[in-house]
């Protein structure tokens, strides 16, 4: 091993590299050792880190960026080669220090959550955590350390869910929530990092896959509540027109940022939101990418009630223990004449946003707003 000097955050082209105070740097076999370990993850990590760990790995064998940037359709070769160059002058002691940080903390945060689903569940997830105590069925969304973002298996996941609850005849009512702070940072752009070769198939698929959640959403014949515990970005707040009751803690916030990432509103929000709040509040949100916080949203409708943080579990838990015990059949019956006589609309509004979003995934702005957002990231 070798000595180094104590290095804190150093900022490289714009981007960041995680550095720590070290008195000893990682041996070549620590090294080695890493990219062996990284292999035997179960979920790989979010596009941000492996962006990382690529500049990390190529800093360290290689030195500098060589070659010339690659152009604004090769998604995935220009950020690889922008996270390089966002290393430059780092030695490669400290790049192979950096690399096998990052190994580390994977590893052991994967080790940490090592824990089976929720017992009581017919189906296993992964990225929810679902339950069913006293009638009542939560599925949290349980992806923390990526603010609850949500990936394409997640997408299936939630809509797996919706169907358990449907079917079990325990469930009278669901509610939704977020672990840790997050209710939920919306779709994960990782889902976007592919070859520009695959990208209309990628959007076509995706397009696919998004419909199908969202009407199972649409077709959710029991009561559903959103706890929004803290910030919510992009579709699981355009969802929530198609809630029955939203309660939010009054440190939530509400933002659809679709038009600034090149894409357009979703989850029949372009119907749901204006009839809730009108065109001029709605098109601030789906247009103008205005963020809202708790008290705007309750002001609008877009929120059933704001209850303080400090309690917001205890009060809302109380709500939705009360709520359960309510006689399901008049439930379900009395949402189907208030949701009922929409419901073939939403799914033709549903079609026509997702048509849309196929080719807004295809589009260059929208690929030009994604590659701005991740040159923005702290990686």
């Amino acid at each position: 091993m070798m000595l180094s000097r104590c290095v804190g955050i150093i900022k490289h082209g714009g981007a960041r590299t995680l550095s720590t105070c070290r008195i000893l740097l990682a041996s070549q076999e620590e090294f080695d050792s890493a990219q062996t370990r990284l292999k035997t993850l179960k979920e790989a990590p979010g596009n941000d880190v492996k962006l990382q760990i690529y500049a990390l790995f190529k800093q360290a064998n290689s030195g500098d960026a060589t070659g010339k940037r690659p152009g604004m359709m090769d998604f995935v070769g220009r950020a690889k080669w922008d996270a390089w160059n966002g290393c430059k002058n780092m030695s490669p002691d400290d790049a192979r220090q950096g690399y096998v940080d990052i190994v580390n903390k994977l590893t052991s945060a994967e080790a940490a959550t090592a824990e089976p689903t929720s017992a009581g569940s017919d189906a296993t997830f992964k990225f929810l955590d679902y339950s069913v105590n006293n009638k009542l069925c939560t599925i949290k969304f349980n992806r923390p350390e990526k603010k609850n973002a949500i990936n394409l298996q997640m997408y299936e996941e939630l809509s797996l869910a919706l169907k358990q609850a449907t079917d079990d005849a325990n469930v009278t009512l669901a509610v939704t929530t977020g672990a840790g702070d997050y209710y939920s940072s919306g779709n994960d752009l990782s889902n976007f990092m592919v070859d520009p070769k695959d990208i209309p198939k990628m959007a076509v698929d995706a397009g696919v896959v998004l419909e199908k959640f969202v009407n199972s959403f649409i077709e959710f014949p029991k009561p559903l509540i959103g706890l929004i515990n803290g910030p919510a970005v992009g579709i699981p707040v355009s969802l929530l027109g198609l809630y029955d009751a939203v309660y939010a803690s009054d440190r939530a916030t509400f933002h659809t940022p679709f038009t600034a990432l090149g894409q357009s509103a979703e989850a029949c929000a372009t119907i749901t939101f204006p009839s809730i709040m009108g065109f001029a509040k709605s098109s601030e949100m789906l247009l103008l990418n205005r963020k809202i916080t708790a008290m705007d949203a309750e002001a609008v409708g877009l929120v059933s009630r704001v209850l303080p943080n400090d309690t917001f579990q205890e009060e809302a838990a109380k709500l939705m223990e009360a709520y359960a015990q309510l006689p399901v059949k008049s439930l379900v019956y009395s949402k189907e004449l208030i949701r009922g006589p929409m419901r073939e609309t939403l799914h033709k509004v549903n079609k026509a946003e997702c048509d849309r979003l196929v080719e807004r995934w295809q589009s260059e702005d929208c690929m030009a707003a994604i590659m701005k957002f991740f040159s923005k990231s702290k990686l």
